[in-house]
């Protein structure tokens, strides 16, 4: 498989976001297209990572067929083949469809991004030590870095347009949705991380904490989009290094944050753009990571 800096497909293209390319197919479904570029501190490197496109699809799709009985979703399919029979005019463009390409329904997405944390890091974790509240609500005192939460917490965020997105407590979620669709948001996003967490924890991965996306489709049904249970959109810990108390190891593009940090620490790099050049070994150790976060969560190598 080769590396894909950018999807250029016969079909008119909806958006284009950091890492997908998102295609009108018709009135109904959406083509989602995963490249390889790879961002981070909101800023999109100039070097793409190999096989991380085929992994979000993939391990998205994974989780959509293994899930869908614990909640709707928008997935239709990820098989190549099955999406040239849908749209024919595709069919010159395989290669960039092979493991990269989700067909999916269309949706009204939800304007909140549904995260759920079972375990205090990130920003999380500095707010805590801050004033010992997540998005303004109280946590129990004495809990510690990597430390995993008594019981799950729904921890809803802003999507930003640009800049990081913004914690805010569920009740400003109902304010907007009303508290009838904020409660079905939570349960559905606790009955999804439960499910996916049991499976992952068997898998010797911890996950602990993952953002899911939700919007509506045509008949007002709330389906589960974007993706799901992957290393850009979790945190995976793999479960005999955990110990909590400070920062882990993890599956994700940990490799690549180190670098740019110590850049900046360095002061080597602004933190803005343009982003300063990768070295090999950095985006070689981040393909490593997903390529390792999808083998042990799906039992079987990528389909390259």
């Amino acid at each position: 498989m080769t590396v894909l800096e950018r999807s250029r497909l016969p079909l008119p293209l909806l958006r284009r976001g950091k890492v997908r390319e998102v295609y009108e197919v018709d009135a109904e479904h959406l083509l989602l297209v995963a490249s390889d570029r790879v961002s981070a501190f909101d800023i999109v490197m100039r070097e793409s990572v190999p096989h991380k496109g085929a992994v979000l699809t993939q391990l998205s799709a994974f989780w959509f067929e293994r899930l869908a009985d614990v909640v709707p979703s928008h997935y239709v399919t990820a098989d190549a083949d099955r999406i040239v029979a849908r749209v024919p005019a595709l069919a010159a463009s395989r290669e960039q469809l092979a493991g990269r390409a989700m067909l999916v329904r269309r949706t009204a997405p939800v304007a909140f991004e549904c995260v759920v944390r079972g375990y205090l890091s990130g920003s999380a974790w500095a707010e805590y030590q801050r004033q010992g509240t997540l998005a303004g609500e109280p946590l129990p005192p004495g809990l510690v870095e990597s430390g995993r939460l008594p019981e799950p917490v729904f921890s809803p965020a802003t999507k930003a347009e640009s800049g990081h997105d913004e914690n805010v407590p569920p009740s400003a979620v109902a304010r907007a949705l009303g508290s009838a669709v904020t409660a079905e948001l939570r349960d559905r996003s606790f009955a999804v991380y439960a499910a996916g967490r049991e499976h992952a924890e068997r898998r010797g991965i911890i996950i602990a904490d993952t953002k899911f996306e939700f919007g509506f489709d045509a008949a007002g049904t709330l389906r589960l989009i974007d993706e799901l249970l992957t290393p850009d959109s979790s945190r995976f810990w793999p479960a005999d290094r955990y110990q909590a108390g400070g920062p882990q190891p993890s599956f994700d593009k940990q490799p690549l944050r180190d670098y740019l940090a110590l850049l900046r620490t360095e002061g080597r790099w602004s933190g803005d753009a343009p982003p300063p050049p990768l070295p090999p070994a950095v985006v070689e150790a981040t393909s490593v990571r997903y390529l390792e976060a999808y083998r042990r969560l799906t039992g079987r190598d990528l389909d390259r």
